[in-house]
């Protein structure tokens, strides 16, 4: 509900596409600059406690944008300033939150868990959209804050509801800081499917991911629809992207194909250059149902592969990439999508940014065809079976195993 808020009351207050984006600049900011240290966080700390910390401070930011759009001294700046604390947050908690998946439900079920948590995000991205759009049209945009504020004491509920949770423990490695801090880097640059999956996932969320940013435009001024069609339309997505998450919790098997995340790449390019033509809204209901399908499919399914490639006592490190490459672009991409939009409207620049990232993945495919090679099946050994056994982080070879809990 906050992400169709924080963006309409932007542009309430400013009715300018470059500072809508400037606004989602500064939320993924912190992560662009400052992402290896939050995955350095969350391989050194137990990471349920750094979800817990996490989830606690995201009630700031929210409940401060409550109370001043609810008494009518909301302005620009309060935008950015809370837009810029959440990124600082979500500096910390998303590679935290991201490795903290595997040692919930080990190396086995990893694509399962993450199609999963897809589906659970994406069952709200449909619900929340929506009904933020009716809201926003019926009461305005505080309600939508507070809402978001009041949820993360479910969350924080949640993580310490836990228990019997794997034995694995932080990894305190006697390195330099600097060397720590750079061997998620070197990793992914020394393992050509890790750095080239990294790599499709941040040229899409610069060029294809800024729906945020062009969306309320496109309800604004070339669908005009209004609030309420800026909502269907994050929820159209949101839906497709439902499927794209319950196709994979069915079928996990479809996450490990890398042919079919390259065509999912394809397909998610060729939908968005239909919505940026359509001046139909069912018809670009539909094109965002699609796009929204094939983008969870290739993140999921890239999110999956990087983390059953990644060894234990870096994977924190490595999703700090990731994170950097899902949202730490972002403000790159917000900030080139509104100044397209600005200078030549919000088509063009829907269509120059799918275009972009098909000409780059198509690239990748020629230049690393091993990236999106079909493969038969992994080695027994490296795909433990349920009753797998789990090494504590930072654990020498030599030491004994500890079992995983019963699912």
């Amino acid at each position: 509900m906050q992400s169709v808020a924080m963006p309409w009351l932007a542009l309430q207050l400013t009715h300018s596409g470059l500072l809508v984006g400037l606004v989602l600049a500064a939320q993924f900011l912190p992560i662009l600059v400052g992402g290896p240290l939050g995955g350095m966080v969350a391989d050194r700390y137990r990471k349920r406690s750094v979800l817990v910390v996490t989830q606690a401070l995201f009630m700031v930011p929210s409940f401060a944008l409550f109370a001043v759009s609810a008494t009518g001294h909301a302005q620009y700046w309060m935008i950015i300033v809370a837009a810029f604390a959440t990124g600082t947050i979500n500096l910390f908690d998303v590679p935290a939150r991201q490795a903290f998946v595997i040692e919930m439900v080990g190396r086995h079920d990893l694509m399962n868990a993450i199609a999963l948590n897809s589906t659970v995000f994406n069952a709200s991205a449909v619900i929340g959209p929506a009904i933020a759009g009716l809201l926003i049209g019926a009461v305005g945009v505080p309600i939508c804050f507070l809402a978001n504020s009041l949820s993360y004491v479910a969350a924080i509920v949640a993580l310490l509801l836990m228990h019997d949770l794997p034995g694995m423990v932080p990894s305190h490695q006697q390195l330099p800081f600097l060397t720590r801090l750079a061997e998620g880097a070197s990793y992914a640059r020394h393992e050509p499917v890790v750095g080239m999956l990294l790599l499709a996932v941040a040229v899409f969320s610069l060029f294809a991911m800024n729906r945020l940013t062009l969306m309320p435009l496109f309800a604004d001024q070339v669908l005009h629809v209004g609030a309420e069609g800026f909502g269907l339309l994050l929820g159209s997505m949101g839906s497709g992207a439902l499927a794209g998450a319950l196709t994979l919790a069915f079928f996990p098997s479809f996450g490990a194909n890398p042919r079919r995340q390259l065509w999912m790449a394809v397909i998610w390019v060729a939908a968005l250059l239909e919505f940026s033509i359509s001046r139909v809204f069912v018809l670009s209901l539909a094109a965002l149902f699609v796009a929204g399908y094939c983008q969870i499919s290739f993140i999921a399914t890239a999110n999956g592969r990087i983390q059953a490639i990644t060894p234990d006592h870096l994977r924190g490190r490595v999703m700090s990439l990731y994170a950097q490459a899902l949202m730490g672009v972002g403000p790159l991409g917000a900030i080139q999508a509104g100044a397209l939009a600005t200078r030549f409207g919000a088509p063009i620049a829907m269509a120059t940014g799918a275009v972009v990232a098909g000409v780059v993945i198509l690239g990748i495919s020629l230049v690393r065809p091993q990236v999106f090679a079909p493969v038969s099946g992994a080695p027994a050994e490296s795909v433990p079976g349920p009753d797998a056994t789990i090494r504590p982080q930072g654990d020498p070879p030599g030491a004994p195993l500890e079992s995983a809990p019963p699912r």
